[in-house]
């Protein structure tokens, strides 16, 4: 592998057209042969049979003249988040984070360079967003990523960034290296991070770390709503919960 990009030296082709085919499918919403083939450039005969050979192995669906990302994705997913002990663990916690404040709690580990959901609970009151649990986002665009990054190293932060750049999900996302540095000093004092409409307008969150033995493993969140997310409720209700959530969940990551 080359370490910094983490590109291989001698990538298959037919592989990476198989996922660049997935991937298209599921930023699409869904394709149609001539679509995907416009969209990656590639023949439409090629396109077909490998719409073809997914969907005999299960991964692809046809809809009529569309093609879909299949369930069996789901499988492979579900299974390998079951492997993820943090996620055990933090199940029951986040269950009562979202039931004690109303909102979404969240949960958020780092892999290649990008933040995933691994786990998020709803609350009675929390308001239908764009996330998705197993979806990725850029580190820098969320509290619970800009968390994960502040407690890496500085020369893996450095590769995240010139790996995935710092593009801007809106007019408050941070783009520039230094004030995002300069945010994670402040992130690792104050031993949380906010997001304040940096990746969706009209929503807060705030996080703080899940450590074990002092390195980072996840972060943890409370989303909501601008109107119910001001300072002073994050200080005082919520912010006491995420850390309590914390404590017990790295106190059972460690010690069960």
């Amino acid at each position: 592998m080359d370490g910094t990009n983490g590109e291989p030296k001698t990538p298959v082709k037919t592989a990476q057209t198989t996922f660049r085919i997935v991937e298209a499918l599921k930023s699409h919403d869904g394709a149609t042969v001539t679509e995907l083939a416009t969209h990656l450039d590639i023949p439409k005969s090629s396109a077909h049979n490998y719409l073809r050979t997914l969907e005999h192995e299960g991964y692809v669906v046809q809809h009529g003249q569309q093609y879909e990302v299949g369930l069996q994705f789901l499988d492979l997913g579900g299974y390998a988040r079951s492997r993820e002990r943090l996620y055990t663990v933090a199940t029951p916690e986040m269950e009562r984070l979202a039931a004690a404040t109303g909102e979404y709690a969240n949960l958020l580990v780092e892999e290649h360079g990008l933040g995933v959901f691994l786990a998020r609970e709803r609350g009675e009151n929390a308001v239908s967003l764009d996330s998705y649990t197993g979806q990725s986002v850029r580190l820098h665009t969320t509290a619970l990523g800009k968390t994960v990054l502040a407690y890496l190293p500085r020369d893996r932060v450095d590769a995240i960034i010139e790996r995935h750049g710092l593009p801007a999900k809106t007019d408050r996302t941070i783009t520039d290296r230094a004030e995002l540095f300069e945010a994670l000093t402040e992130i690792r004092q104050r031993e949380c991070a906010y997001d304040r409409e940096e990746r969706i307008k009209g929503l807060n969150c705030v996080a703080v770390p899940i450590l074990s033995d002092g390195d980072i493993t996840g972060a943890l969140s409370v989303s909501g709503p601008v109107s119910r997310m001001d300072q002073e409720r994050i200080d005082e209700e919520i912010l006491p919960e995420l850390r309590r959530a914390a404590n017990i969940i790295e106190l059972n990551q460690t010690h069960s």
